[in-house]
């Protein structure tokens, strides 16, 4: 047995390169993409909770899975040193559940479904956004369950409906914008 390639075959390569958990070109654009949706954020706020963020956290999720959690932690950084330390806590955890729930999605459905369960996600989350604010309530006030349940009902109307009504709109947005940022990836990558 010999120990010299074959003739009509290259040797293998070695790869030398490390597998890093992010790329530089991925940390560029995670900043970029946090500091958009934190831009429309607060470009939106003439509208009462109604904003971008929960359908781009849709949008980087089913492109970036995992990896989405890096510009979605840069907005809450970034929204928190503007807003102030107060919303930190809740978005710590309420963008996370939304994040969540779309990484629950089959990565691979049918052209005709993936729209539907994307908006319902998207809105579910808008509708459910003040409920999901409950321990918050509780832990910052000293609310009881059942109190903390009254403050959410009385905003439910005001906040919530709004809140699901605007990300049902703008998840109309997630297939298209899907495909283009996954387009524009592949692009940049060669």
């Amino acid at each position: 047995m010999s120990t010299l390639p074959e003739p009509n075959r290259p040797p293998k390569r070695i790869s030398r390169r490390k597998k890093t958990l992010v790329t530089i070109y991925e940390i560029a654009v995670f900043g970029m993409l946090g500091a958009l949706m934190m831009v429309s954020d607060i470009l939106m706020n003439f509208i009462p909770n109604v904003h971008l963020v929960g359908v781009m956290i849709v949008i980087l999720t089913v492109v970036y899975r995992w990896k989405a959690l890096f510009p979605i932690y840069v907005y809450v950084l970034l929204i928190g040193l503007i807003e102030g330390a107060g919303l930190w806590a809740t978005y710590c955890y309420v963008w996370a559940i939304l994040w969540g729930m779309v990484m629950l999605l089959p990565r691979r459905m049918p052209k005709w479904l993936a729209p539907i369960l994307y908006a319902l996600v998207c809105s579910l989350h808008g509708f459910a956004f003040g409920f999901l604010l409950i321990p918050y309530q509780m832990a910052l006030t000293g609310f009881t369950f059942e109190q903390a349940l009254v403050w959410w009902q009385f905003g439910f109307f005001t906040a919530d409906i709004p809140h699901g009504i605007g990300n049902l709109v703008g998840s109309l947005l997630v297939v298209p914008l899907v495909t283009l940022i996954r387009r524009l990836d592949k692009q940049i990558r060669k």
